[in-house]
């Protein structure tokens, strides 16, 4: 039996519902992507992962190498890197190099979309039109990024292959959407001020990589269909961030050991974080982004009572609830990250007006609603820094 049903209301339109209890700590449930990529400058960086199942690549201690710019980095217990188990598993896209950590997900990638956009011995001739693409994409889009341009990409060579090309329209048009100036509007707002004139060109860009106006199957995609796949993946977009090093930091600290082993592993571990700090800052994870058909209709609450989790380290996506959930009671997340989420009802409440045009009516913010409308100094202060780090 479903633990969700989906229902519609006046008040939020789609959203999910608890069909039964469920307690604190519990997969609601779990989702594949309809499609997913890893983000341009992600990858440009040296993250590598799985072209498509963003499972990272490299080893624990390769990556904490990596992310701490120390080649002399060694990691004990190795047992605890999921990735070293599965070195021997991984292969590649013989006509482009496409990376994969299985020959299932090689597979796969083929029967959905890889086979009708692999570049082959052009992958890496940057005057390529879809290369061209990319590197126009990440002149618009710095990190940190919010979208990735192989999910246009991606879609593109679902539509070549689709055995049943309408089946995948009406996928499509099941995400949750504003119209499409609405949306465009809140992508926007994510991307920054050049995005409005920009996206004529990356429009023409798109066209030029896959002979759009040639193409049966990709008829729907004129300037205003193009403008619809542009607002629907930024606004239903979900990020993904998986770690090998992250994965290996949760094993050992699971592991048995005796009190000394513990007391060093603990202190590298605390060593190493503060080294990658230093270099990449908050920039640890192999991070992407996919769609989710059923999770993009979970609405937004300020104390929410489900969370987004990658337990199996790629782009599998499970609801994990965050407190025991009655039933009939909506499932709710936070659109929200943690630190906004701490701010006070008028932030929050901006914030979710100017980037998903809509104002909050949750339990949280009903019983703040006599707090004043002001922001605090310190959120100022917080805005202000943002503000000078992205200059």
């Amino acid at each position: 039996m479903e633990k969700v049903i989906l229902k519609t209301t006046a008040e939020k339109g789609r959203g999910l519902y608890a069909a039964e209890l469920i307690p604190e700590g519990g997969i609601i449930f779990e989702e594949q992507p309809l499609v997913s990529c890893q983000y341009s400058w992600n990858a440009a960086y040296g993250y590598l992962a799985c072209e498509y199942c963003l499972r990272p690549l490299e080893t624990a201690e390769r990556n904490a190498q990596r992310l701490a710019n120390d080649p002399c980095i060694m990691l004990p217990r190795t047992e605890c890197c999921p990735v070293e188990a599965n070195l021997a598993n991984h292969t590649k896209c013989e006509r482009c190099g496409a990376l994969y950590c299985s020959a299932d997900c090689l597979q796969e990638a083929a029967n959905r979309y890889h086979t009708a956009v692999c570049l082959g011995s052009e992958a890496h001739n940057e005057q390529h039109p879809v290369n061209a693409l990319v590197e126009f994409w990440k002149k618009m889009h710095y990190p940190p990024e919010t979208c990735g341009i192989m999910l246009f990409v991606k879609v593109v060579g679902m539509f070549r292959q689709a055995a049943d090309p309408q089946a995948l329209q009406a996928e499509l048009q099941d995400f949750v959407h504003k119209s499409v100036n609405e949306d465009l509007l809140i992508f926007h707002k994510m991307l920054g001020e050049k995005f409005t004139q920009q996206i004529e060109q990356l429009y023409e860009l798109f066209c030029k990589a896959f002979q759009v106006e040639s193409d049966e199957r990709l008829s729907w995609l004129t300037p205003e269909g193009f403008k619809s796949l542009v607002a629907l993946v930024g606004t239903n977009g979900q990020g993904i961030g998986t770690s090998s090093f992250g994965d290996w930091v949760k094993n050992t600290t699971a592991c048995e050991m005796s009190d000394q082993e513990r007391q060093a592993v603990d202190q590298l571990i605390d060593d190493l974080y503060a080294k990658m700090d230093d270099v990449v800052g908050s920039f640890l994870n192999n991070e992407g982004s996919a769609l989710y058909a059923r999770q993009s209709k979970i609405n937004h609450s300020c104390a929410p009572n489900a969370e987004t989790v990658f337990p199996k380290s790629n782009h599998m996506l499970a609801l994990r609830a965050t407190r025991d959930i009655q039933p009939g009671e909506e499932i709710c997340i936070s659109y929200l990250d943690e630190c906004n989420l701490q701010r006070s009802r008028h932030s929050r409440q901006k914030t979710l007006k100017d980037y998903y045009l809509f104002i909050c009516q949750c339990e949280k913010c009903e019983s703040q609603i006599n707090d004043p409308d002001e922001t605090s100094e310190e959120e100022e202060d917080e805005d202000d820094d943002d503000m000078e780090e992205s200059d």
